[in-house]
């Protein structure tokens, strides 16, 4: 058995926004841990429904909960929450959590056996997806892969926001989560921090419980909502930059899931008639000229300009 050293503890940071449907459940995750030693530290968005009050039942009622308000001199979002929340933080391992996901009881204590026997940077796990009624989806979590850069900038593996990460390793990161961007903010940061080539281990066995529900941000992009898109492209972007300096991969395999997933914009902003398509349509061109495609440059007007006049020619949409 591992004996844990109390000056050891994990600091959870968990943003949370509107979350007062939510969030008791995750806080009782939290509570049920069988590893005791934590510190949890919300910090509001600005919620204006009962988040405050359901969260401060909590801290009442146990003293490793903390509750902080975004100061005002700081960007709104979830980023400028985990970063002010990670300067509050005093754990030897940081888990920056969501405000609506679960961990299962042995969450934290499966991590710690794994930092003290393998002494690693950051330590990975398998989670369980779940809908809002915590039925179990049949929905495969990828998160180990042999190509991992490579992987990981084209969506093939993911690690979320919730796994755990040294403090050591983080305090010498120059930058933490990117406040400007809102959407694919886990995934630039730990793409910036897999690129310093942490220690990692994995664990195999579910230790989150990933909650699916109608605001989940996945919806938002399917939803078309331009300013998620927008940032998700700032975020790809800002990559193809980091990438033609620092050599981790060759930046063609990025630019080409960006017209892909730029084309995927294209096409579903048509075929909903959304007020943005000419948009999709101007950054999807721009990509493709980029990567001098020039003759997909001139099917994606043409495929554009056909179906919004036929409302159809869906073939020709898919072949640009």
């Amino acid at each position: 058995m591992l004996i844990e050293n109390k000056s050891t503890f994990f600091s959870i940071i968990i943003p949370t926004y509107q979350r007062a449907h939510l969030i008791g459940k995750t806080l009782d995750s939290i509570i049920d841990q069988t590893h005791t030693n934590w510190e949890c530290i919300i910090v509001d968005d600005g919620s204006i429904d009962h988040t405050e009050e359901i969260v401060n039942t909590y801290v009442l009622k146990d003293s490793r909960f903390q509750y902080y308000n975004r100061p005002d001199n700081l960007l709104k979002g979830p980023n400028s929450c985990r970063n002010y929340g990670f300067e509050k933080s005093k754990g030897t391992y940081i888990k920056w959590f969501d405000s609506d996901d679960i961990m299962l009881t042995d969450c934290l204590a499966s991590t710690l056996e794994i930092f003290l026997e393998k002494d690693c940077d950051l330590v990975v796990s398998n989670i369980e997806f779940i809908n809002i009624d915590e039925i179990k989806l049949d929905k495969k979590y990828n998160y180990f892969s042999q190509n991992l850069i490579e992987d990981y900038l084209v969506g093939k593996i993911a690690y979320y926001v919730f796994q755990t990460w040294s403090r050591k390793f983080i305090n010498m990161q120059t930058q933490l989560f990117d406040e400007q961007i809102t959407n694919l903010d886990d995934w630039d940061f730990n793409l910036r921090m897999l690129y310093q080539n942490p220690k990692i281990e994995y664990i195999h066995k579910p230790l989150i419980q990933y909650r699916i529900h109608s605001e989940s941000l996945a919806h938002e992009i399917s939803k078309l909502n331009y300013k998620e898109i927008y940032s998700e492209i700032v975020s790809l972007e800002k990559h193809l930059k980091l990438l033609k300096i620092n050599k981790k991969a060759n930046p063609l395999i990025l630019n080409n899931y960006i017209k892909k997933r730029c084309k995927w914009f294209l096409i579903t902003a048509l075929q909903k008639k959304d007020i943005n398509r000419y948009k999709y349509l101007r950054i999807l061109i721009k990509k493709q000229l980029e990567l001098m495609d020039y003759l997909g440059a001139i099917k994606s007007i043409n495929a554009f300009i056909f179906y919004s006049i036929f409302n159809k020619g869906y073939l020709l949409l898919k072949n640009i």
